[in-house]
């Protein structure tokens, strides 16, 4: 894949990405606390909020991985849906370590 091809697939995801988590942010966590969600699951589960969400994030992992064993027999659009939500869980991920450790946003 050329360097302008592959920059465009990042772009594109990248961009996706925003746009999931910016209309799902009203969905998912209707207060001030965008990560509430996971701390509540974390609270039912009597774990981290970091574990809740790899227990939703690791549904998006398997099915990642069984599309590995067959990739053909997926669509692009099934591909990049999963794709983008294991991106998406990442960055989630990070605002709850970075809000654990009490670091600033870069």
């Amino acid at each position: 894949m050329k360097p302008e091809e592959f920059n465009k697939v990042v772009h594109t995801r990248l961009n996706k990405c925003v746009d999931i988590l910016t209309a799902k942010a009203h969905e998912y966590a209707p207060g001030m606390d965008r990560l509430s969600n996971f701390k509540k699951a974390a609270a039912l589960q009597s774990c981290t909020a970091p574990r809740a969400l790899m227990g939703m994030m690791s549904k998006h992992m398997v099915a990642i991985a069984d599309f590995c064993n067959d990739p053909t027999h997926y669509s692009i659009e099934q591909w990049r849906e999963k794709l983008t939500d294991n991106i998406n869980y990442s960055l989630l991920l990070e605002a709850l370590v970075m809000e654990l450790l009490e670091v600033d946003p870069m």
